[in-house]
């Protein structure tokens, strides 16, 4: 598992994070790991997956919707662009 160094984090930064890290009952590298994931990966992201999903039963759309327009798809390889 990677590790991350943290150079020139202030006293007072650093005396927060054992605050909150003890309030929740965690160590403060705990604590840190809990904000890095949080800021990088917020429970509100945007899921696509999800998103297309939600968006195809609020259509109506159906596995057999889908399975039609494969059926219909130009599967047709596009040229390739030519520079000459």
């Amino acid at each position: 598992m990677p590790a991350v160094t943290i150079r020139n984090l202030s006293e007072a930064t650093h005396r927060a994070l054992k605050v909150r890290a003890a309030q929740r009952g965690r160590s403060t590298e705990a604590e840190m790991r809990e904000i890095l994931e949080s800021a990088v990966r917020p429970d509100t992201r945007l899921r696509i997956g999800t998103a297309l999903a939600e968006r195809s039963r609020r259509l109506g759309l159906t596995n057999e919707d889908v399975d039609a327009l494969e059926q219909t798809r130009d599967r047709t390889p596009a040229k390739p662009m030519s520079f000459a």
